[in-house]
């Protein structure tokens, strides 16, 4: 996989529920909206607008722990040339090599990561895996929660970031959760901490809403920016987004 490391890359989100493209408000299954698009047509759309990544949650798997969405997210893979990242419910070696298997370029680990920590570290020895995974770290108030985010953790990301500085991933996933799905903003300083305390390529999710969020963002050294509701409700267009982000507009 090449890409280039000093680039900041946009990642559209596509959120999946029950099979539907949905977003949901703090992170909370009962303040859900719902988009009356198809999720493989809706990647189609980024891919021909100029997008290179995706970044894709199931998000009946990370409340579960059972991925419910493999051949919607094998059709993506097979209907665009998108690097797609996914993320929810993904707590074994044979649900990883299964993503991967269907065209998944990086896959996301949070929950299990955290709570089977020595299982995630030995990932890291197997040769395969080697910048495919990425850690998600969904925080509140810097505190990582896990479970579709329904249950906070003691432990929190800025620590974790720094642990991992050194190790073969291919990417942390930081969520600021109050402002996920708020379109108000990110969280700009605690982006900023995780991405300047480590040495592992830091995609920033939550809060989005405008260009000028993402000029905000740009000056970090961020490998990417999360953006799902503002695209749907049309507050900017997938091309002014890489031009902000991508091309330095």
């Amino acid at each position: 996989m090449v890409y280039d490391r000093h680039k900041t890359y946009l990642f559209p989100s596509i959120d999946l529920r029950d099979g539907k493209v949905v977003r949901l408000l703090h992170g909370d299954y009962d303040r859900q909206t719902t988009y009356e698009v198809d999720p493989v047509e809706q990647a189609r759309h980024y891919a021909d607008a100029g997008a290179t990544w995706m970044h894709v949650v199931d998000l009946d798997g990370a409340r579960t722990g059972t991925p419910a969405h493999l051949e919607q997210i094998r059709a993506i893979c097979e209907a665009t040339d998108l690097r797609v990242e996914v993320g929810g419910g993904i707590r074994s070696n044979d649900t990883i090599d299964g993503l991967l298997a269907c065209g998944v370029k990086r896959v996301i680990l949070g929950t299990a990561a955290l709570e089977n920590w020595q299982w995630f570290e030995g990932l890291m020895e197997h040769p395969v895996y080697r910048g495919r995974l990425a850690l998600g770290l969904d925080a509140r108030d810097g505190k990582v929660a896990v479970h579709g985010w329904s249950q906070q953790t003691d432990t929190t990301a800025l620590a974790l970031a720094q642990h991992v500085t050194d190790w073969p991933l291919g990417a942390i996933i930081f969520t600021d959760i109050a402002t996920d799905g708020t379109l108000q903003g990110p969280n700009v300083p605690a982006a900023s901490e995780i991405a300047h305390s480590t040495h592992v390529p830091v995609i920033a999710s939550g809060g989005v809403g405008t260009l000028d969020h993402l000029r905000a963002l740009r000056p970090l050294p961020l490998h990417g920016v999360i953006v799902g509701r503002a695209l749907y409700e049309d507050a900017f267009t997938v091309d002014e987004a890489l031009q902000v982000l991508e091309k330095g507009g």
